[in-house]
């Protein structure tokens, strides 16, 4: 393991809900959370045996149960050894100490032919109720955009084996990424869509990202059923992209007042979609947090302990905090390797179990990295 200094120095002027000029609107009343955290340290490598690349999606395991160790942070990977992207297929199991283990290798014929496309694994991942993992599919023959297929959302049990798919009847085109909340015995999943009609646009900007949310019942042993499925958020920029794959809303979480945040990527701002356990209509692209400033492309989003938004960029290798009124108060330099610094990088993100830092993954050198 190595440790760094983080480049430069904290930023804590805070940026208007716009994003552009310098103001005097308030952080959270406990200050930045980032103001706390000063060095990068290399954990571990999350290539598996296999040789899958480019990791993804993050979700930290809180409790033990099957081959899901409490502390542990599990780790998608979207891209085969080839680095081929939309091709990857395994979660990596990643302790706090650098181990890794390989917790679910999922082939297509794991999926019955229930993922359209196949298998690539994205951003998209959780644990959900009783210890049933989700993770979302957005796959390619050949790694190229041109290729790319609906997928679907994949939930596996606490050892790893695939127990249903979930495709298009249920509103799931292109998953990118998501966030979950258990509520009693059911799981509020929110999905980020990114395919409606993107690959026939052939690169040109189409308005038809959505957000999905799912309940899905989780209690006891039975594998897990959707109760209800609604577009809760639409019209959000998409296009295929040569070296993203695929660029539109990503990121999202949700507080406990019911608002979820959505990390808009290619319009480089952060939305809010309120009452997001209730609604019954889509609330188009949601409410302006905020824009550009320190944002460029956010990736993924989560919340800090403090309730502000915490997300990385696709342009840059930084970590923004941006308080729920939309100031911007802080960001830290994650990545300031190559041209653009941290370009490309960054993508899942989350809060470790004692509060105290950020763990991520560095795409650029396919590490399990921690903010502390």
């Amino acid at each position: 393991m190595k440790g760094r200094h983080i480049l430069g120095r904290l930023a804590m002027v805070t940026i208007p809900a716009a994003g552009i000029a310098l103001g005097s609107v308030a952080a959270s009343a406990s200050g930045p959370f980032l103001a706390g955290l000063t060095h990068v340290k290399t954990i571990a490598s999350t290539v598996p045996r296999n040789g899958d690349v480019n990791p993804y999606g993050m979700a930290v395991v809180n409790q033990n149960w099957g081959r899901l160790v409490a502390g542990n942070v599990l780790v998608s990977n979207f891209n085969a050894a080839s680095n081929e992207q939309g091709t990857g297929t395994t979660i990596v199991q990643m302790t706090p100490n650098g181990g890794r283990s390989v917790f679910a290798h999922i082939t297509d014929s794991g999926v019955h032919g229930m993922c359209i496309g196949g298998v690539g694994l994205t951003t998209a991942l959780a644990i959900l109720n009783n210890h049933w993992v989700i993770v979302g599919s957005l796959p390619t023959s050949n790694g190229m955009s041109p290729t790319a297929k609906a997928g679907c959302l994949i939930i596996l049990n606490g050892d790893g084996q695939v127990v249903e798919t979930l495709n298009g009847a249920d509103g799931i085109n292109g998953p990118w990424d998501l966030t979950s909340v258990d509520r009693g015995a059911d799981s509020y999943v929110f999905v980020t869509n990114v395919l409606n009609g993107t690959v026939a646009a052939g690169g040109a900007v189409v308005n038809r990202g959505t957000v999905v949310r799912l309940v899905l019942h989780t209690a006891g042993t039975a594998t897990p059923w959707v109760v209800s499925s609604a577009v809760i958020g639409s019209g959000f920029a998409e296009r295929t992209d040569p070296a993203a794959l695929v660029v539109g809303p990503t990121g999202d979480a949700v507080n406990a007042a019911g608002t979820l945040f959505v990390a808009d990527t290619a319009d480089n701002r952060i939305a809010a979609i309120p009452e997001a356990f209730t609604r019954m209509g889509t609330a188009l692209t949601g409410n302006d947090v905020t824009s550009n400033g320190w944002l460029n492309a956010p990736l993924g989003l989560t919340l800090a302990p403090n309730g502000d938004i915490l997300t990385v960029n696709a342009g840059d290798g930084r970590i923004v905090e941006t308080t729920p009124a939309g100031a911007q108060v802080a960001f830290q330099w994650l990545d300031k390797s190559g041209s653009p610094p941290g370009s490309g990088a960054l993508f899942g993100l989350v809060v470790t179990p004692n509060k105290a830092g950020v763990y991520f993954v560095d795409d650029a050198t396919n590490t399990f990295e921690l903010l502390h």
